[in-house]
């Protein structure tokens, strides 16, 4: 397909970065540097592997990170502690919790122990009934980074049909209410929806938050439709490879240096050919999410230092 259908996430974080970048400078002139506080609870590889992409992201844009580790069995009592005493910390800018805690751990209770000030995921209830009521506050990274891309790429939202597939905490609803607000008309699938095609089929912008490896295909779209995929899948099989790209040799090359090559909740082979925009994985939202981290975290130094 051609380049100009591609919704580039990429370029897109790089602006909001720069722009990122720009303010932390000025924050700093004020004697002001943004800080970042992530938690980390247990051995989760991709965890570990995020955390320290967040830490990079800081780093690059001269703001101040830390990262506190907790054993895999630490007790609630001590992750909960350790937010609250973060919490109390004037020098923390911004507390993030990383996700997924281990099991035996109430994830609920942890993230009501942040300052909802600090609450730079957009994940305690005060934030999220902010953003219910279209009230200022901290937004969840990847939903605020979807409406970025849809503004600066130029996509119209409102008076269109939206309809969002995954209910998430994390992404689903909060996108569908990001969506809501910038006037759309939202409708939100499930595993439960009946038909799901036939809904999906009304959208003219399509977000795929469902978690599921391709789920969506090409019945599933309406030609001309913008498609936003959240999903991201690692696949190491080669016959599923060349299924879901079918004479794509660059990927099969990348399966065989790799072992594994990303796709997301939509087929995108199938896809693309029918739609007028869609994000790519990998270079769609993912790089979106860690950009508005950091433009979280600056504005949560701001608002709580007045600068």
């Amino acid at each position: 397909m051609g380049e100009e259908r591609l919704l580039d996430g990429v370029r897109v974080a790089a602006e909001i970065s720069a722009e990122v970048a720009t303010e932390v400078a000025a924050l700093k002139t004020g004697g002001v540097t943004p800080r970042l506080d992530v938690v980390l609870v247990g051995e989760d590889e991709a965890s570990r592997v995020y955390v320290g992409s967040k830490a990079r992201a800081c780093a690059k844009l001269g703001m101040e990170s830390q990262t506190h580790h907790l054993a895999a069995d630490a007790p609630q009592e001590e992750v909960e502690g350790l937010v609250e005493r973060l919490s109390r910390d004037d020098a923390v800018d911004g507390i993030l919790v990383q996700l997924p805690l281990p099991s035996a751990l109430d994830t609920g209770a942890v993230l009501e122990r942040v300052d909802p000030a600090k609450d730079v995921d957009g994940f305690h209830p005060m934030n999220v009934g902010r953003l219910q009521r279209g009230r200022p506050g901290l937004v969840p990274c990847t939903p605020a980074g979807i409406m970025e891309l849809l503004r600066r790429e130029g996509i119209e939202v409102a008076g269109r049909r939206a309809v969002v597939v995954g209910r998430s905490d994390i992404v689903g609803k909060p996108v569908a209410m990001l969506l809501l607000h910038a006037h759309a008309t939202v409708t939100i699938c499930h595993s439960r929806t009946r038909d799901l095609a036939q809904v999906t089929r009304e959208a003219d912008i399509l977000v795929a938050a469902v978690g599921r490896k391709a789920l969506i295909g090409a019945d599933h779209v309406k030609p001309g439709a913008v498609v936003v995929d959240v999903g991201i899948h690692r696949v190491s099989d080669r016959d599923e490879v060349e299924r879901l790209f079918p004479g794509d040799e660059a990927r099969l090359e990348l399966l065989a240096r790799r072992g594994s090559v990303l796709t997301g909740d939509v087929d995108f082979s199938a896809v693309a050919g029918r739609v007028s925009r869609i994000t790519p994985v990998p270079g769609g939202v993912g790089p979106l999410t860690i950009a508005m981290l950091m433009a979280n975290t600056v504005r949560a130094a701001r608002v709580r230092r007045g600068a």
